[in-house]
């Protein structure tokens, strides 16, 4: 197994992309934040842009964090995904110190699921986040099972918990055997709005009459306005904080 960073293998990007794409839905691609500060992401944060390639030269999995201020309270948390990412870029761009590395995304070929590839690449940014003096490291989970509960408040679904006292959700259970702790729900983690006919498109649903609806791979429920022709998904995803980069 070997780590590399994107920006150094720019021949392996769209197989990244693949591996990246299929896990999640892709209404998740519509959000409007990352289109602005996505570019700038890339621009200023590669030493966090990691790809892990087996031993053919594949890439397998991979993931990215940014780097940001964070005065380690929960107060001071970012509102969620698009709000760290405000803050990392316009943060680097003002000269601003940062002092966390937020995770932002992590996936494994679905190939390669159960080798614990995910860990690996969570370990790699953490070693990386170390040896920029950064003192801790936080993240927006979006739990793997939370769309089969979508009328459920995140900060109840964080709290249920196997006999072993582990999160019944298996990404929230990797984060917990990496010695993360809870810190609460990110309430606004992404806003994805849309007309009716692009909710459609995404989800290959039809929405007739304007309703909160329960949409697969949603965390939460979808509002749709058929009226004002208005389809409207705020993300609700829960922070953690592991244990450091110290």
């Amino acid at each position: 197994m070997k780590i590399v960073t994107r920006v150094d293998h720019p021949e392996l990007q769209d197989e990244a992309a693949t591996v990246f794409r299929e896990r999640w839905p892709e209404f998740i691609f519509h959000d409007d934040v990352p289109k602005k500060y996505l570019g700038r992401v890339e621009e200023h944060f590669s030493f966090f842009d990691v790809m892990a390639l087996d031993d053919d030269g594949a890439v397998v999995a991979g993931g990215w964090g940014v780097p940001l201020a964070w005065d380690g309270t929960v107060g001071d948390l970012p509102t969620g995904y698009d709000d760290a990412l405000v803050r990392a870029v316009e943060g680097h761009e003002a000269g601003r110190e940062p002092t966390t590395l937020s995770f932002m995304a992590a996936a494994v070929g679905s190939a390669h699921d159960k080798r614990g590839l995910a860990t690996t690449v969570l370990q790699e940014l953490t070693r990386r986040a170390y040896t920029k003096n950064l003192l801790n490291v936080i993240a927006p989970l979006r739990p793997t099972w939370k769309h089969r509960y979508p009328t459920v408040p995140m900060a109840e679904y964080a709290g249920w918990k196997r006999a072993d006292g582990l999160s019944i959700d298996p990404w929230i259970r990797t984060h917990q055997r990496m010695g993360a702790r809870i810190l609460g729900p990110a309430a606004e983690s992404m806003v994805i709005v849309g007309t009716v006919a692009e909710w459609e498109s995404w989800t290959a649903m039809v929405f007739p009459v304007t309703y909160d609806y329960v949409v697969p791979d949603a965390l939460n429920l979808v509002h749709v306005d058929v009226e004002r022709d208005r389809g409207v998904y705020v993300e609700e995803n829960l922070w953690v904080q592991h244990s450091g980069a110290r």
